[in-house]
């Protein structure tokens, strides 16, 4: 009895534990740009507010505009 009870607590241990012990995450490369160009265009995309120039659309933050994909 009680090396079954030891038993079924190893196993139940080693089954509740997780496989990844440790998960990198990097930082994204994000290029703010401070002033938009002359010549942007609003364009509202489901409801939300971006800004086009340049073939990419942009989202305004604080610090200036980021890359967004729409």
């Amino acid at each position: 009895m009680r090396t079954s009870v030891i038993l079924f607590s190893v196993l139940f241990m080693l089954s509740a534990t997780s496989c990844a012990t440790y998960v990198e995450t990097r930082p994204a490369k994000v290029t703010v740009i401070k002033k938009a160009p002359k010549h942007y265009k609003i364009v509202r995309v489901k409801g939300k507010r971006y800004y086009f120039w340049n073939g990419n659309h942009y989202r305004k933050t604080r610090k200036g505009f980021v890359i967004v994909r729409v």
